[in-house]
């Protein structure tokens, strides 16, 4: 516990000397800028496979599937995480006048988080990954990450218990409702049941694990890449202005409106899907009020630096403070857009959704990241920016590497939904081959990455620009402050607002308002999709898979296919005539999780199966462009000599009846044969068609598992 001392003065009695500790900002804000750096270059290499399949390497770490989920838990959690800690260690001490409730505690947050990302370096591009966007890290990191993030909050209150200061200011009400909401959404979305150290199934299936995801999903966008960033936002504009906050009122208005509207919105990524529509509809009409408290934010952050305007021509921090706060607005106007029915239909799987979200990630997370770091490191070697013009640069260089990255992707997701839906004069698809549409977008693909790359050279110059300033100057490990204690016995007055009398004041009370506000839309979203059954009623064609056909799942998922393949055909003409009948919530309902897929950068595949034959799937996986040429798909060859895991296969079954799969008692001692006798099957057939195959190897499970995606339906109605 950091000590504090009393000492008298002649204008107060009792006025406590404390020391702010510095050390702990300052090692997340060099994670933030390391890590940083290491996102972007993984992005960087996601942006160039799009055009140039051979940076795909062959191998099996460096696939789109493996590296994407890589890049977005990079930014997402590294960058953009680090970022946060560092400015909430920051701001909390000064805004509460006390020091970090505990340095223990501190530094086993830091070291835990980079173990933390560490873990997730290793283990994504291994291929171990629940296969759930934005969650993909496998149970006995999910428990690491609770564990660290109990002990970040432990921190936080403790400093907020211990603060010398009455008045919570606005940024610490985002902390909180932070901190409470990310632990409830990582719990909730993280049941899992683990078979093995890194292999686990998601305790939830078909209708209800997407519902519950994309609840996440959603509100991990609000609720860790939004909510501590407006925290931020209302702490340091307000400094690096040197003007107040544009309306206290406003903030209030804001904050409650915004955690209570954004945690319902989460279904408007599932629209025209085999979601119940009532809960379609519920996350519209939210999403679309979202907009009212998001654009009060934007305001109060965008006002407050009224009258300073001549100097932001000046200053790259309120530069970069600006573009973040212009850009937060933009993309929550159009993320409201994006979730009405008909604009939704246009956006929905294709690249419009991918410049949507960064916009938010580029302009909000990162323009905003690199102010505040702009901001801390002169304070804290107590000196000054090492090159002003260097900083503009980088103000610049970014702003055109967003530009450069968005708009190409924009229209490329406008060119892919028109390519999509276009039909002849006579009534047939006018594109029916997906392909068309990938070669017709390529050269948006290779201005989104030299938007990329313009957008890193902009770090690169900031990391050079914070090194220079660091060595002109002298680390201060602590600051030293004083501040007379709070007052225990302190009456509120008729004068004072009745918010920090109820609330402000009162830092438990507001974190259990804020619990309660966050868990009500969960509540009511997910009780009448899990308890009645008419929402996902069963269909009796419909059978578990076969031990086969489960092992080349499980080949699927790692491979991260979902990240470029959908499985889901909404009721659209244009997509049944596509694929073929569009899907229903009952063809789920053994799916642990769920591969209904957010973007399609190739086709559908929910009807695969039947469609093609063994040595199709064979060829194609081996050498994409012998079967489809102009493909950017990667070939797997990796398939072809790795074994599928047999000696997991009766365990598998066992983990899926406890999950409700109704195989037979038993079943699991005659699993292992029953798959050697399908594998026979598929090896004998592909046989017929010239192709030698050794059936123990993982291309014969995926074809096992990909010949019968669908089929329950599409065999149904035959």
């Amino acid at each position: 516990m950091t000590t504090t001392e009393t000492h008298q003065t002649t204008s107060n009695p009792s006025v406590e000397a404390f020391r702010y500790d510095n050390q702990i900002v300052r090692l997340f804000l060099i994670a933030a800028t390391i890590f940083g750096v290491i996102g972007m270059l993984v992005g960087l290499l996601v942006a160039c496979q799009f055009f140039w399949p051979e940076a795909n390497f062959a191998l099996p770490y460096t696939t789109f599937g493996r590296v994407r989920p890589l890049h977005t838990n990079a930014v997402i959690f590294a960058f953009v995480g680090n970022g946060i800690f560092a400015g909430v260690y920051y701001s909390l001490q000064r805004l509460c006048k006390a020091p970090m409730f505990s340095k223990q505690l501190s530094m086993i947050h830091f070291w835990g988080w980079q173990l933390i990302i560490l873990a997730a370096a290793i283990t994504l591009p291994l291929g171990f990954t629940t296969g759930k966007e934005y969650a993909e890290l496998e149970w006995p990191i999910d428990i690491a990450i609770a564990l660290i993030w109990v002990v970040f909050g432990v921190n936080m209150f403790g400093t907020i218990l211990k603060r010398r200061e009455r008045h919570l200011y606005v940024a610490i009400w985002f902390y909180i409702a932070t901190f409470v909401t990310v632990a409830m959404l990582h719990i909730v979305n993280s049941f899992e049941l683990p078979i093995a150290f890194l292999k686990s199934y998601s305790w939830y299936a078909g209708v209800q694990d997407a519902l519950v995801q994309w609840w996440y999903g959603h509100n991990a966008v609000a609720f860790f890449l939004t909510t501590p960033y407006l925290g931020l936002m209302y702490y340091f504009v307000p400094k690096a202005a040197n003007r107040p906050v544009y309306s206290y009122r406003l903030s209030i208005v804001h904050f409650w409106a915004l955690i209570f509207i954004y945690i319902w919105a989460g279904p408007h990524h599932l629209l025209y899907n085999a979601l119940p529509d009532w809960a379609q509809s519920l996350g519209t009409v939210f999403s679309v009020m979202l907009i009212a408290p998001s654009w009060g934010g934007m305001l109060n952050g965008l006002f407050t630096l009224r009258g300073a305007w001549d100097r932001v021509r000046e200053n790259p921090i309120l530069k970069f403070m600006v573009v973040a706060i212009t850009c937060y607005g933009m993309s929550t106007f159009e993320g409201p857009m994006l979730s009405l029915k008909n604009v939704n239909a246009i956006a929905h799987f294709t690249d419009w959704v991918i410049a949507h979200v960064h916009v938010g990630g580029l302009g909000w997370n990162g323009f905003l990241t690199f102010a505040i770091l702009y901001y801390l490191i002169p304070k804290l070697y107590k000196t000054q920016l090492f090159s002003v013009k260097l900083a503009n640069f980088h103000f610049w260089i970014g702003t055109l590497g967003i530009v450069f990255y968005a708009l190409p992707l924009y229209w490329a997701g406008f060119t892919q939904s028109l390519m999509w839906k276009e039909f002849t004069a006579s009534g047939q698809l006018a594109y029916p081959n997906f392909l068309e549409t990938v070669t017709q977008i390529e050269t948006m693909y290779m201005l989104r990455a030299f938007g990329g790359l313009l957008y890193l050279v902009g770090v690169f110059v900031m990391v050079y620009n914070l090194i220079k300033t660091a060595n002109t100057g002298e680390f201060e490990k602590e600051t030293k402050a004083e501040a007379p204690p709070l007052e225990k016995n302190y009456k509120p007055r008729a004068t004072d607002h009745w918010h920090r009398r109820l609330l402000e004041w009162k830092p438990i009370r507001l974190l259990v308002w804020s619990l309660i506000l966050v868990a009500i839309g969960g509540i009511v979203e997910f009780i009448p999709t899990f308890l009645v059954k008419s929402n996902i009623p069963t269909i009796e064609s419909v059978k578990p898979y076969t031990p086969l056909e489960l092992q080349g799942r499980d080949i699927y998922i790692r491979e991260g296919c979902y990240t470029c393949h959908s499985q889901m055909v909404r009721p659209f003409r244009s997509e049944t005539e596509r694929y073929g009948e569009y899907a229903k919530a009952g063809e789920f309902v053994y799916d642990h999780p769920f591969q209904w897929g957010s973007k399609r950068t190739g086709p559908d595949l929910l009807r695969i199966g039947g469609k093609y034959s063994h040595g199709w799937h064979f060829n194609h996986m081996l050498e994409p462009e012998s079967m489809s040429p102009g493909s950017m798909m990667p070939p797997y060859p990796w398939l072809f000599y790795n074994y599928w895991d047999k000696e997991s296969t009766s365990t598998k079954i066992n983990a899926m009846r406890k999950l409700g799969v109704p195989y037979e008692e038993g079943f699991e001692n005659e699993a292992l044969s029953n798959a050697e006798s399908q594998a026979k099957e598929i090896v004998d057939g592909l046989r017929t068609e010239s192709i030698q195959a050794d059936p123990d190897t993982e291309i014969i499970a995926l074809i096992a598992y990909l010949q019968r995606i669908g089929t329950d339906i599409k065999n149904a109605n035959e």
